[in-house]
């Protein structure tokens, strides 16, 4: 009576959160905390003044504030459902979903600030220069902190740093090979910690959050520069005029971040990857990639499925060792077809 093979060794988790996704988390809810205090206090001295700068900046801030509020719950919805077996390659790309939707509220943000700054322009108002200077300088200050904190995780790389010099992943050996068959096999090894030496990915939540954190920085210089101007030289149409030129910026953000996060989410290939996947596999000559999907699963992972083309003789396991030098691969998938 043939016995079944005991699958233990084989199985392995789905769990491909950044390596900094708690120190991030931590970051992020500092950064939330501040905002919503700053943002109070510049929508009160907004009314209090009369500035639109200043009060574009604070209500600005509060949509920030939520926005900031959604990557912090997407870090923490991402940690509790890490080891949930109903996504299929783990939550690794929960924080680009929540960029995504960063990106989404910074374009509604661009487009409010230019459309009510230039209502502001036919329609001006008196500003109290000095207080509303002060307010900004402070509101300021409150985003070079939360840039700092955020900064301190966000990876402006987009590059892989990619290198075939460094020690390979360790497998389990396990041989799915049949030579007297024609059918195709699926291998599926399991993959440990990334190496020391792997460049990390970039984690879109946090860089949607650091978005909104120098939206509002921005907002806040581009307010300094129109109040200074506006009380020393009378030139009340510069603050409206800076709204204006705050709102094309921050478009200009929102679309790079939507951009990037969408390839993501619809599972975009990797081009650069998908070469290098394809230079190891096929640089000794015998064998042929018929199928190649690698996307992204994560900020520091990538999934791939590799159908190749192989002689009699040749294992899945000789294909999977090729691919073990290529670091940002996390979850492989490797088919083999023997051919005639």
């Amino acid at each position: 009576m043939n016995t079944l093979p005991d699958t233990q060794a084989y199985t392995h988790p789905h769990q491909f959160l950044s390596a900094s996704h708690d120190e991030n988390s931590r970051r992020t809810r500092i950064v939330v905390l501040l905002t919503a205090v700053m943002m109070v206090g510049e929508i009160a001295a907004g009314f209090y003044t009369g500035s639109m700068a200043l009060l574009a900046d604070g209500f600005h801030m509060a949509t920030h504030a939520g926005a900031l509020g959604i990557a912090a719950l997407a870090y923490g919805y991402a940690r509790r459902h890490a080891g949930d077996a109903r996504f299929s390659f783990g939550t690794g790309k929960v924080g680009d979903l929540a960029g995504f939707a960063s990106a989404a509220l910074l374009a509604i943000v661009a487009a409010v600030m230019a459309f009510e700054s230039v209502l502001r322009l036919y329609n001006p108002v008196e500003v109290a220069f000095g207080d509303a200077t002060l307010v900004a300088v402070l509101g300021l200050g409150v985003n070079l902190v939360s840039a700092f904190l955020l900064g301190g995780g966000h990876s402006h790389g987009h590059g892989h740093g990619h290198s075939h010099g460094h020690k390979a992943h360790a497998h389990t050996p396990h041989d799915h090979d049949h030579p007297h068959h024609d059918h195709p096999h699926h291998d599926h090894p399991h993959h440990g910690e990334a190496q020391p030496g792997a460049a990390r990915g970039q984690d879109n939540n946090l860089r949607g959050a650091y978005l909104h954190v120098l939206a509002d920085a921005l907002t806040s210089v581009l307010a300094i520069v129109a109040l200074l101007a506006g009380g020393a030289l009378g030139w009340v149409w510069l603050d409206p005029v800076m709204g204006v030129v705050g709102g094309l910026v921050i478009a200009r953000w929102s679309w790079s971040l939507m951009r990037d996060t969408a390839s993501v989410l619809l599972d975009q290939t990797d081009t650069q990857l998908a070469g290098e996947v394809t230079e190891v596999v096929e640089g000794p000559g015998d064998v042929r990639i018929a199928d190649l999907h690698v996307w992204r699963i994560g900020p520091d992972s990538h999934a791939a499925i590799v159908s190749v083309v192989a002689p009699f003789g040749l294992t899945c396991d000789a294909i999977r060792a090729r691919l073990a030098p290529v670091h940002e691969l996390k979850h492989v998938t490797v088919e083999c077809r023997h051919a005639a």
